[in-house]
Formats: structure tokens, C-alpha cells, sequence
């Protein structure tokens, strides 16, 4: 039987599809050395249903942490609990205003072709708003994800799933221990719905959610645990820390705050902590349908990376200008052996 793998090894040969095969390679060959890969998700990659996919990667140890923007930490919970309940808009290029209007009016949010229901995020913002309110009544301060968590901990959702658990990305990650960051949750539903409750008093105040940069230091942290920089640097003491393996790797889908903020970790730890022993992120792919452009972070060259100090001179760099969720599960597919 042909296989995704076959596929790609037999017919990607030129231009964006032979960085695809050499990038899934490569993917492939850093965990097989010991490293670890952080994945970053952009653009509306959990409505697009990537997390089938993705979930799998998690569960068979192929991802070791995830920062994603505030809207596919929520959605790919909305696709769970109301997946029956989208609509898919075949012919989305062709809705007039009105048309976008009607979706509105019945209650619908359109993300390409796929209109998720207002239903289910009331859904959560009920449960939410209870989980916030007792937070701060008990002085509790949490991740997004980790109270979205708490929501799911121990089954108490289960009756309410559209399809099968297997499917998420995120109760993966969960189920596998792994640290998922989330950097600007305000730009997202939930993180509207939470400013709202604090607006009006629902929730007494914001300080229950730990703050974006309280992220970024449990980030810095990770990253020295997970390269065993933090392990090397206790047993050298003052001399320079001698890190061979493992190595930690960076996949990002799309640009934005998901891929920028969780890259940022490296410099800020050599720059601004003075850790120039620390290794720099071991290999590094990008897909991406942004082009290079004047100031643009999402269509920016690898190399131009270089110079903020994320990458080294030979850190493996790979660039796929083209469609994420086109691209990604190929990938996926072949590192699953599919």
C-alpha cells in the first residue's frame, strides 16, 4: 500500500516540496538524536482540525511543548464540544455582506469556511466565569490553560464531546505533562469573555490569570530543564556548562505572537540573563504563505534570525512558503509513518 512517506520521499523532489521532505527529514532525525521539538500554532490551525494530527505527534512523543495563540487554545475545545453543531461553507468566497450578516444573526463565526456556534463558547464562559470567580476568592492565580484544564480535569466534560477525545491536541498535551503557552490570550474569545466578567463585576479582578510574562519566565525555565543546561550549569558551577544533548527544536505554523514570543526565549536568556553558554534553538522550520516583506516577522528569512541571536549559523533552517494546512499534516503524516 502507498504510504503519505513513499509519497513524499518518490515525489517531492523541487522548490517547496523538497523543503518539505528535507524538513520532515530532519524533523525526524533531531528526536531520533534525543531532542525535543516545540511546535507553535498560529493563524485558526485547531478549526482547520490540524489537532487529529497533531494530538497523535504529542501522544507518541514527538512534541514536547506548544505555544499557540489564545483562539486555537479555545478552539480546538469549541471543535470538541460542538463539532456537530459547525457549519461549512463550501462556497465562503462567494458570501455577499448579507449573507455574513445572516451568519451573525444566527449565531455563527466564520473562520474561512467553517462557522463555529456562538452556543459553545457560552458554553464555556459559564463554567469559566465560576472558575475565575473562585480563583480569586481563594487567591488562586493560574495559565489560561491551566483553568481550562481544571474544566476538563478528571472526565467532568466527557458528556458533553462531539467526537472523540483522541482528536485534541490539547487534553493530549495534557495527558502527556507537557507545558502549553499561550502569549496575548486577551486577543481571543475567552480572553474578551474574561475582561467583560471583570468589567461588570462578575469576576472581582484580573489578577487570577498569571500574566504573559509570567509565561515567558516559565518558558526560559523549561527550556533550561528540557536541553539540560539547567542540570550542566548546577554540576559546572562557575565554568561554562557543556551541553551536548538533547537539543531543542522550534516548528512554527504560521508567524505572529505564537512563533515570535516562544522564540524570544533563546536571546532573552544569552542577552538578558548573560547565559552565553546556553545553546541556541537546534533546528527550526517555518510554514508560512507570508512573503518576505519590510518589516514583516511572519515572512521573515530564517537567517534574519540569526542576528536577534535565536539561531545559530548551523542550526538546520527550513522555510515552506505555502498552505499550513496543507503542508503540516503532510509532514505529520510522515513523521507518523502513515
Amino acid at each position: 500500500m502507498a504510504t503519505i512517506r513513499a509519497f513524499l520521499e518518490d515525489h517531492f523532489r523541487h522548490f517547496n516540496a523538497r523543503e518539505t521532505l528535507a524538513a520532515a527529514r530532519a524533523y525526524e532525525a533531531h528526536i531520533t538524536a534525543g531532542g525535543r521539538m516545540l511546535v507553535s500554532l498560529a493563524g485558526a490551525m485547531s478549526t482547520a482540525k490540524l489537532g487529529t494530527l497533531l494530538a497523535r505527534l504529542i501522544r507518541g512523543g514527538q512534541v514536547h511543548a506548544i505555544s499557540c495563540t489564545g483562539a486555537n487554545l479555545e478552539e480546538d475545545l469549541f471543535n470538541l464540544l460542538a463539532y456537530n453543531d459547525y457549519k461549512i461553507i463550501e462556497d465562503w468566497r462567494a458570501l455577499s455582506a448579507a449573507d455574513e450578516v445572516a451568519l451573525y444573526e444566527d449565531g455563527f463565526n466564520r473562520v474561512t469556511d467553517t462557522a463555529i456556534p456562538e452556543t459553545v463558547m457560552r458554553h464555556l464562559e459559564r463554567r469559566l466565569i465560576e472558575r475565575w470567580r473562585l480563583a480569586c476568592e481563594q487567591g488562586e492565580r493560574k495559565f489560561e490553560s491551566e483553568f481550562l484544564q481544571d474544566l476538563f480535569r478528571n472526565g467532568a466534560m466527557e458528556e458533553h464531546y462531539q467526537i472523540g477525545a483522541e482528536n485534541s491536541w490539547l487534553l493530549a498535551a495534557w495527558e502527556m505533562g507537557i507545558p502549553v503557552y499561550h502569549p496575548g490570550w486577551e486577543d481571543s474569545t475567552t480572553g474578551n469573555m474574561f475582561a467583560a466578567a471583570v468589567y461588570r463585576g462578575a469576576v472581582p479582578h484580573h489578577q487570577c490569570i498569571k500574566s504573559g510574562t509570567e509565561q515567558m519566565e516559565h518558558l526560559l525555565r523549561w527550556y533550561q530543564d528540557a536541553s539540560g543546561y539547567a542540570a550542566a550549569k548546577a554540576a559546572s558551577g562557575d565554568a561554562p556548562a557543556r551541553i551536548d544533548h538533547p537539543s531543542i527544536g522550534f516548528f512554527q505554523i504560521g508567524g505572529g505572537i505564537a512563533g515570535d514570543f516562544a522564540i524570544c526565549a533563546v536571546p532573552t536568556m544569552i542577552q538578558d540573563l548573560g547565559m552565553e553558554d546556553l545553546p541556541f534553538w537546534g533546528y527550526f522550520c517555518q510554514i508560512s504563505d507570508a512573503a518576505t516583506s519590510y518589516g514583516g516577522y511572519s515572512g521573515a528569512v530564517p537567517n534574519e534570525k540569526i542576528t536577534w541571536g535565536k539561531l545559530d549559523v548551523d542550526t538546520p533552517k527550513y522555510m515552506i512558503q505555502s498552505d499550513a494546512t496543507i503542508v503540516a499534516p503532510l509532514i505529520f503524516g510522515y513523521l507518523l509513518h502513515e
